[in-house]
């Protein structure tokens, strides 16, 4: 059974954005700054668990449109890199 990670998109109070990544089983939280530390949590906190996750994104209300829409074309662009590499 995959272990659920929260992903949530929070505004930064400095006219930028994170993530932060929430592990629901040990509670453990990593606070991402940009896609490529996020990248790095997840793997290294999905390796924990033999890559055996399942992934929920939520947003903070205040998160404007400009930053959802930056995270989600990244997030999208990674997810595209994964899957080339587990096709091989």
């Amino acid at each position: 059974m995959a272990v659920k990670f929260i992903s949530t998109i929070k505004e930064d109070g400095l006219g930028g954005w994170f993530i932060e990544l929430l592990d629901t089983l040990d509670k453990r939280v990593a606070t991402c700054k940009d896609i490529a530390s996020y990248e790095d949590a997840i793997e290294q906190m999905g390796d924990d668990y033999g890559g055996d996750i399942e992934v929920e994104w939520k947003k903070d209300d205040n998160v404007t449109i400009a930053h959802f829409e930056e995270v989600k074309i990244e997030i999208a662009k990674y997810q595209q890199r994964y899957n080339s590499e587990a096709m091989g």
